[in-house]
């Protein structure tokens, strides 16, 4: 049996140049010896599991939709600001919600305290994402790099011949 201690997990720290984006993460999954690179399901595990923070007047990314990635969502504490093509829905401490694949979502901190919430995906590989906000995409490279991509439609064998 593999076993981690929430305190004992680190917590990671990621915020916009601007600070209109933020949160704290503790990524268990990999504590428990996730490896996201490997390809055998028993490293890799079949989804993943972290304990996020989002402080009081930020948002956790902006607007997006992931290509092939499901995502399931329990809320600790705090009140959070839950965007979809539908509009805003406010959520609070024992709410679930989910995402699949091709269903845009943003989380915000709605409250006075940290939206505190737990998230578990499937993270396939060869997931990508698009912003409908700024028509850009991410994009991952060999070896897990993320790169950002804005282009425009264009014919399928465009530069190929």
């Amino acid at each position: 049996m593999r076993k981690v201690n929430l305190k004992d997990v680190e917590e990671q720290v990621r915020q916009s140049p601007k600070g209109k984006f933020g949160r704290r993460s503790k990524n268990i999954s990999v504590a428990l010896g996730r490896d996201p690179e490997s390809l055998d399901l028993m490293k890799r595990h079949p989804f993943d599991l972290a304990l996020v923070s989002i402080p009081k007047g930020k948002s956790l990314c902006p607007y997006h939709s992931h290509s092939a990635e499901s995502e399931l969502y329990l809320v600790v504490s705090g009140r959070g600001s839950i965007r979809d093509k539908d509009g805003s829905t406010i959520v609070t401490a024992g709410d679930a919600f989910c995402f699949g694949p091709g269903e845009a979502h943003q989380l915000t901190n709605a409250g006075d305290e940290d939206f505190v919430y737990y998230v578990i995906a499937d993270n396939p590989r060869g997931d990508s994402c698009h912003y409908p906000d700024s028509g850009k995409f991410a994009v991952w490279k060999e070896g897990m790099d993320e790169v950002i991509v804005k282009g425009k439609e264009t014919d399928y064998f465009d530069g190929e011949e």
